[in-house]
């Protein structure tokens, strides 16, 4: 099998093992030179729309492939704890758990960040930046030959978007409360949490909600190296797919989506073995086999703490005189 496709039997191998433990649904199929590839969805836990559920997604950009292993690594640990991890099957009584670790396969197997139609998935939504962006960088519509195409205006979403936002309006905007973890790489020297906006400045609604997850979040891992911050303070982008998401659930009042994304910073990669430069996945992946086994160990503590807070969510979200002073803590470190 060509080395672009061994994600796509990496994740067909999981799903064996995990049998009849875990729920598969093709939410699409996508052409991509002569083949056809699956995107897929893959569920555990609650189903009951009474529960919080935590959203996985990786390979929305094609170049990136450590953001599926990061995705597809997390999903082999729960389902081999399955056969043996009382406590997990506990934990999931009361939680959803949804993945979908290829989401753009044919950017996957044509190794471009675009899908096989030249479009940066995200660039595609229908959301325009209210305030200026890079240039090309905040996405453009000049062509799809250019890199951060936002698609024709006025074209619908392309299919691995409409995909993606299919399965978080099913699964994540019909709870009252829900967390999606994005996992790209390519940006600087830190591993960065980005959260909401990426069109504009302007706080989210929900700013005392993700300071009180980063809190926890210090608490229990004090010595972690992620920097937690809005996108926005690195730079704004047009039709950006979790502002769209995460507009989307601010118009019913009892739902909180918190969309996160982990930027992996690939630089780190590109410093231990500066020839990767010299190479287009090298740029966006570690090449090496043990840097690749260290980044799958590294992001797992924080995938598990997401799933744990999501889960435990009534005794860490804010209420009350707290959220304002939350809100105004949030403002202070953020956006003073």
């Amino acid at each position: 099998m060509p080395e672009a496709l061994i994600e796509l039997a990496d994740l067909q191998r999981i799903l064996d093992e995990a049998g009849s433990q875990v729920e598969v649904s093709q939410v699409c199929e996508v052409q991509a030179g002569p083949h056809r590839f699956p995107v897929q969805a893959i569920t555990l836990g609650n189903p009951s729309k009474d529960v919080p559920a935590v959203g996985f997604f990786g390979g929305v950009h094609g170049l990136e492939r450590i953001g599926s292993r990061v995705v597809m690594a997390y999903l082999r640990s729960l389902v081999m704890r399955l056969k043996w991890d009382g406590q997990l099957h506990r934990q999931l009584e009361s939680i959803r758990l949804v993945f979908m670790p290829i989401v753009n396969p044919g950017g996957l197997w044509a190794g471009t960040r675009a899908n096989p139609q030249g479009v940066d998935l995200m660039r595609n939504a229908p959301v325009n930046a209210s305030e200026p962006v890079p240039f090309m960088l905040g996405g453009q519509r000049l062509s799809p030959s250019l890199p951060w195409y936002r698609g024709a205006a006025g074209a619908a979403m392309e299919m691995e978007s409409q995909a993606l936002c299919q399965v978080v309006e099913q699964e994540l905007l019909s709870r009252q409360f829900s967390i999606a973890i994005d996992c790209h790489s390519g940006f600087g020297m830190a591993d960065r949490i980005w959260f909401p906006h990426a069109h504009t400045t302007k706080p989210i609604k929900h700013l005392p909600e993700m300071l009180a997850l980063n809190q926890i979040f210090d608490q229990a891992y004090p010595h972690h190296r992620y920097v937690i911050e809005p996108q926005s303070r690195q730079y704004l982008t047009h039709g950006d797919l979790w502002d769209h998401l995460y507009l989307r659930a601010c118009t019913q009042e009892d739902r909180t989506l918190l969309p996160l994304t982990l930027e992996m910073g690939s630089w780190l990669w590109i410093k231990k073995n500066p020839r990767q430069i010299f190479s287009k996945q090298g740029i966006f992946n570690p090449l090496a086999e043990h840097r690749q086994q260290r980044v799958l160990r590294r992001h797992m503590a924080w995938l598990d703490f997401i799933t744990h807070a999501a889960s435990s969510h009534a005794s860490w979200v804010p209420q009350g005189t707290a959220r304002d002073e939350h809100r105004q803590a949030a403002h202070d470190r953020w956006y003073g």
